[in-house]
């Protein structure tokens, strides 16, 4: 057998995904070492809990009795973080391995999407990777993609499903005709979701996302400047009207550059059932990139779990193996630019509005008289009685309006004596 140079690592975080690669790498090696020219030899690992039942033989040697040892040892070239969290033990790992001239390969979305400027600096003046490919939509190679794949390319808009949670819930909503809550009991029952799934169903997770992805798009420094909404609000009527005006309902993110701003923004939307995102269902996720000269491109896989991170970690490793020391966000962060970053306000979208209201006259006319005060155009409109409770259902299809006046409609119909619940706001994809 061939005898090849070695990088040693260390992995730390032993849960699913650090328990996955662990035994990847192992029983991998060999192709792995002939394909990158180079071995990579887990020398150390480190874990929370060290007496967890993982179903894995680990020599007693490779266990550090302190994660940070990983930082100083001169045993260690690359670092893998699988902590988790933007805080605590992660943050002290990558920063401290960094410094030390460690490369550090993690799936860390929160941790890039907070400090990944910080961590940029230190890893270029250090000369060592900072490889995040795991931290966004997992088996789907994006990162590698902007970096490298469509380097020719100007980016001017990428959009598309980042959280398989929320997507997987909306699809079996749609599908199974059943409610927001039933599908999430299920979706945990099935391990598509977390006990506390927060931060996939608020949109924050599209959100660390989508910031990673427009800095790499846009050559910027990571800007907070985001509108985010999640699903929680969603309920069987939107996604029963949106099927019948020919739509899906889905979490997206989308990050533009018009006219030099950058729009950053998450939140559920109506997509016409004609496109090809709307058959994206499940926990696949899907990217879509607008750029010049490629036109349009479109990455699609599965978002997370062990074996999709995992191919995005050994990806990542084996860049590294290979001897490429490159720059974490693709250019010099004296290269990268501070670009405006504005609100959504000023954009104008086609809406779809829902007000639950009590079944009286005049409260129809009043309605479209504040669409109307606000400068909205109604393009189609829907009544739904309920006779036998004395509400009505109002769908109203706009055409394409700025969106501050949109939500002073809801704010201004939020008030009246015959709106039964708050009104829904979703905004519609037209392209």
């Amino acid at each position: 057998m061939r005898n090849f140079n070695k990088m040693n690592i260390a992995i730390i975080g032993l849960g699913n995904i650090g328990s996955y690669l662990y035994k990847y790498l192992l029983s991998n090696n060999n192709r792995l070492s002939k394909k990158n020219n180079c071995k990579p030899n887990v020398v150390f690992v480190s874990a929370k809990n060290r007496k967890k039942r993982r179903n894995l033989k680990i020599d007693k040697n490779k266990w550090l009795n302190n994660y940070l040892q990983a930082t100083k040892s001169t045993k260690v070239d690359i670092i893998v973080e699988l902590i988790g969290g933007a805080e605590g033990p992660a943050k002290k790992l990558v920063f401290n391995a960094l410094k030390n001239k460690k490369h550090v390969v993690t799936a860390n979305k929160a941790l890039i999407a907070k400090y990944g400027d910080q961590l940029s600096r230190i890893a270029e003046k250090n000369n060592v990777n900072l490889e995040f490919e795991a931290a966004v939509c997992g088996g789907v190679p994006i990162i590698r993609s902007l970096k490298e794949g469509l380097i020719a390319n100007k980016i001017n808009k990428i959009y598309g499903i980042f959280n398989g949670t929320s997507n997987y819930i909306l699809s079996a909503m749609n599908q199974e005709n059943k409610s927001f809550d039933d599908v999430l009991v299920k979706a945990k029952k099935l391990g598509y979701a977390e006990t506390n799934p927060l931060s996939d169903l608020n949109g924050d997770d599209v959100a660390s996302k989508l910031k990673i992805l427009s800095s790499l798009c846009f050559n910027s420094f990571i800007d907070n400047n985001i509108h985010i909404e999640g699903i929680n609000s969603i309920d069987r009527i939107d996604i029963k009207n949106a099927d019948i005006l020919g739509y899906k309902i889905k979490l997206l993110g989308f990050a533009e550059l018009i006219d030099n701003k950058v729009y950053q923004r998450v939140h559920p939307t109506l997509i016409n059932n004609s496109s090809y995102i709307a058959g994206i269902d499940g926990v696949l996720n899907a990217v879509i990139i607008n750029g010049e000269p490629v036109g349009e491109s479109i990455i699609q896989g599965e978002g997370a779990g062990p074996a999709a991170t995992t191919s995005a970690l050994v990806s990542d490793i084996s860049s590294i193996l290979r001897g490429n020391v490159k720059f974490p966000f693709s250019i010099s962060s004296k290269e990268r630019k501070k670009l405006h970053f504005s609100n959504l306000k000023e954009r104008s979208f086609s809406a779809y509005l829902r007000f639950e209201v009590h079944d009286k006259p005049g409260v129809l006319s009043d309605i479209t008289n504040i669409f109307s005060r606000n400068r909205v155009s109604i393009k189609r409109l829907i009544q739904n009685p309920n006779k036998s409770k004395k509400y009505s259902s109002i769908v109203i299809i706009t055409h394409k309006s700025k969106d501050k006046f949109l939500n002073q409609i809801i704010r201004q119909t939020s008030q009246k004596s015959y709106i039964k619940s708050k009104p829904k706001l979703i905004r519609i994809n037209d392209n």
